[in-house]
């Protein structure tokens, strides 16, 4: 049994991994960190987690990027280990992470989906066989009108973890209208589209002579990055200093 506390417990995301630890015999969620505390939970819940006194095996966190730092230093001092799932952070918050992570176990990826994880696993391999062969690279991201950045983060991960099997041998290219001549054979082009409630879908395209070899991923909810949150909990628990991605948390499954 994992025992977990949920940092942000009265968020979407944390209401979402609440009801995911019911239903697995695996993990269960001891407390909770909010500053809405009103809520009535099936745990206790701390306005802040520097008042939480409860023993626990990791955190998973799904704040806000002003939360992490004190969620850091209590990890540090308790020596808990932390899933890291807060976006927005600045460079000197991630170089915190970083320091953090040599004194405790810290899980942090850009996607926390097992799929695309496994995903990337599979275009590492595919790009090896592909490229040489001639083939060109594209990925076409889509998600809901609401969303701010473009390309997302997830479609850069996919990216660099092509590239990084072909020692960065790609330029990524996200926008051709100003560009009349053919299509260099080391870009790599990466597309996004803005619509919607499309919670999130990555495509990649390898496009060959006469053949084309599609990987796609489909989000349909916003749990599956909570059950990928829930999987690394259950990895984490253990485990020493380090710092530790959804990679590390495919390669053991």
């Amino acid at each position: 049994m994992t025992n977990v506390i949920m940092h942000g417990c009265n968020g979407r995301m944390g209401q979402m991994i609440a009801g995911l630890c019911e239903k697995d015999p695996d993990i269960t969620i001891v407390a909770g960190v909010d500053t809405y505390t009103e809520k009535k939970n099936e745990f206790p819940v701390f306005a802040a987690i520097a008042d939480c006194d409860v023993q626990a095996d990791a955190v998973i966190d799904f704040s806000n990027a002003g939360a992490v730092d004190g969620l850091l230093d209590w990890c540090v001092e308790h020596q808990v280990p932390v899933v890291l799932c807060s976006t927005g952070l600045s460079d000197a918050q991630l170089e915190k992470v970083k320091e953090a992570s040599t004194k405790v176990a810290v899980l942090k990826s850009a996607n926390m989906s097992l799929g695309i994880n496994t995903l990337m696993d599979l275009l590492q391999k595919a790009v090896k066989v592909f490229a040489p062969a001639g083939f060109d690279v594209e990925i076409v991201e889509k998600h809901h009108n609401q969303k701010l950045d473009a390309p997302s983060g997830t479609a850069i991960a996919l990216a660099d973890s092509m590239n990084e099997a072909m020692d960065s041998q790609y330029e990524y290219v996200y926008d051709r209208s100003d560009r009349r001549q053919k299509r260099d054979a080391k870009e790599l082009g990466i597309s996004a589209v803005r619509g919607g409630t499309i919670v999130g879908e990555h495509e990649v395209i390898f496009a060959g002579e006469d053949e084309v070899i599609e990987f796609k991923h489909t989000a349909y909810s916003r749990a599956v990055f909570g059950k990928g949150a829930v999987e690394a909990a259950k990895f984490l628990k253990g485990k020493g200093a380090g710092y530790y991605t959804m990679q590390d948390v495919i390669a053991e499954a």
